[in-house]
């Protein structure tokens, strides 16, 4: 009766890990497909004269707290005076 139980459970935590890896490879795919989209943005943006690389570092700019973005920057500025550079 033990082995039954074991084998119940086994084919369980089976359909459970199968379920699992689907939802992770469906995941995968809208990711890909997201990537996609966005190289299309940025392969348009291009097209129309605007810089990638300018709009990428944006991007990651919005992503922080505002202290955060002048604390950076700050740094920067004086590293930059340090060297020379401004």
């Amino acid at each position: 009766m033990a082995d039954a139980e074991f084998e119940g459970s086994g084919q369980v935590a089976a359909d459970e890990l199968r379920l699992l890896i689907e939802r992770a490879e469906r995941l995968e795919e809208e990711k890909k497909g997201i990537a996609d989209d966005i190289k299309d943005v940025f392969a348009e943006a291009k097209a129309r004269g605007y810089d990638a690389k300018a709009i990428r570092k944006i991007m990651a700019i919005r992503k922080k707290k505002r202290e955060e973005y002048q604390e950076e920057e700050a740094i920067l500025e004086v590293y930059m005076q340090a060297l020379g550079m401004l």
